[in-house]
């Protein structure tokens, strides 16, 4: 999906009528009484070659209490603050509302890409409706009719452009991983990628709700950029913010950090906004190359912060695992033993990855969290040549030679680096589909300790090489015969 198309406008006037006939379903509720919508419903829409998530919204209304309709009023605005594009419905044949132009100049400030469509504009009724329509400042109104079909070419010609953009925005911020080596690739100077304007180093912060992801990218920034508080579930969608951020060395290191929504079990996600917004949390761990995993150190490790970190490794990306809340912890030094045992034993992928505690709140560990930062990304990077692998792969099948599933001993020939980031290796070897997942583990724990590269996820694969006879099947000289040629000779 390249980019996520949000429809608003005042009630009945045929949004989700439109969300159906994108998503080729009849998923929302649609009826001529004003407000059947009242949560957001996302879908995955296709317009001609076009891929891309719409979501269905309440119809917006001039209310500000806390009213049901308030309510669904500031869920279809955070609605409008996630979306990349807005289309921003009115009714043709009722024309332009006062409550159109009081939504029109919000959709001005909140959304820097709004199209406006004028619906149920078949026939000569809406003709005055749709010239009405450019009194609201946001251009020349797509003349539709969700009901019918009509327009919706109209809609593609407005859209393509803006998706060849996102779709442009989204490679450029693309981080490069699982970069292939080349044979020429093995020197032993080892060239890592240095951040820059350009390119700057890519964290994600994630972590259950009320973890204190936003007060701690604050405290980077220091400036209040994002809204914090007691509140769980405060953030809804994946920011993205660049910033310098200077280390203990003096060095300033640039840095895209997203801050996402916090990630809760899935039973408990009811709220479609809640699902669009763990949605964007996830694609946020997709974009970056180092996951700062933010755990809670009252209720740390529960089964959800397992699974981020898990994704996050599965992802390929670089892991640094942080303890928030340290200040008001008591007995510390109990405490941290027994975190760093309960890592190793639940992430047991993950061994070796750097487990910082911090105080997002008084700004404590930060210099520490930075170096992590660093060094996991030094480590997401690494390399080994060749002949270093081959002479160590000689060293562990000596201390434990790989197994011989039903009497066939497994040889393993040749090992190199074939990725980086994260490191990737291939074993050369007979019987590939034998080798165990417990002897893969004892070579990727090897590589671990042995080259220096705590933590990171590390990718290995088996191939095979043939052990056949090279002479199998070529063509042999009778032997009666050459022992009859030399009797002869024998006789003369």
């Amino acid at each position: 999906m390249s980019f996520t198309l949000a429809i608003v406008g005042r009630p009945n006037v045929g949004k989700s009528t439109l969300f159906n006939r994108l998503v080729g379903k009849r998923l929302a509720l649609v009826d001529d009484q004003p407000g059947v919508t009242r949560d957001l419903r996302e879908g995955a829409a296709r317009l001609a070659d076009l891929r891309f998530t719409v979501i269905d919204t309440a119809g917006l209304e001039e209310v500000t209490d806390d009213s049901l309709q308030g309510r669904m009023r500031r869920l279809t605005e955070r609605a409008v603050d996630m979306a990349d594009i807005c289309l921003f419905m009115i009714d043709a044949r009722v024309g332009v509302t006062s409550t159109d132009l009081v939504f029109a100049e919000i959709l001005r400030k909140r959304s820097a890409h709004v199209i406006l469509a004028a619906n149920k504009a078949e026939g000569a009724a809406a003709d005055a409706g749709v010239i009405e329509a450019y009194s609201l400042g946001l251009g020349e109104p797509i003349r539709l009719s969700a009901e019918h079909g009509e327009g919706l070419n109209d809609l593609y010609t407005h859209l393509m452009p803006l998706a060849d953009a996102f779709a442009e925005r989204a490679i450029e911020d693309a981080p490069e991983i699982d970069v292939d080596l080349g044979e020429d690739d093995d020197g032993e100077e080892i060239q890592i990628r240095v951040p820059t304007k350009a390119r700057p180093l890519q964290v994600a912060v994630v972590g259950r709700p009320n973890a204190g992801k936003s007060t701690l990218i604050n405290q980077i920034l220091k400036e209040d950029r994002l809204l914090t508080g007691p509140e769980a579930g405060i953030t809804r969608d994946a920011i993205s913010l660049m910033t310098d951020w200077v280390g203990p060395d003096g060095d300033a290191v640039p840095m895209r950090i997203f801050d996402t929504a916090g990630m809760r079990k899935k039973a408990k996600v009811q709220e479609k906004l809640e699902k669009l917004s763990v949605s964007d949390g996830l694609r946020a761990v997709k974009f970056a190359e180092v996951v700062v995993v933010l755990l809670d150190a009252e209720i740390p490790f529960e089964q959800q912060d397992l699974r981020i970190a898990d994704l996050a490794e599965r992802e390929g990306r670089a892991v640094v695992v942080a303890v928030n809340k340290w200040d008001i912890e008591e007995d510390r030094q109990g405490k941290l033993k027994a975190l760093k045992e309960s890592f190793e034993r639940l992430l047991p992928q993950l061994r070796g990855a750097p487990l910082i505690t911090v105080s997002a709140k008084t700004g404590r560990g930060l210099d520490r969290l930075h170096q992590a930062i660093m060094r996991a990304y030094e480590v997401w990077n690494s390399r080994i040549t060749t002949a270093q692998l081959n002479r160590w792969l000689s060293g562990m099948m000596e201390a434990h030679p790989p197994p011989a599933p039903q009497g066939k001993r497994i040889k393993m020939r040749y090992m190199t680096q074939a990725k980086t980031r994260p490191p990737g290796f291939v074993v050369m070897c007979s019987h590939p589909d034998k080798v165990p997942d417990s002897y893969s583990r004892y070579l990727v724990n090897g590589l671990r300790v042995d080259f220096d590269m705590p933590g990171t996820p590390i990718r290995l694969w088996m191939r095979g090489q043939s052990d056949a006879n090279p002479y199998k099947g070529r063509k042999k000289a009778a032997p009666s015969k050459l022992r009859k040629h030399t009797a002869g000779r024998r006789k003369e």
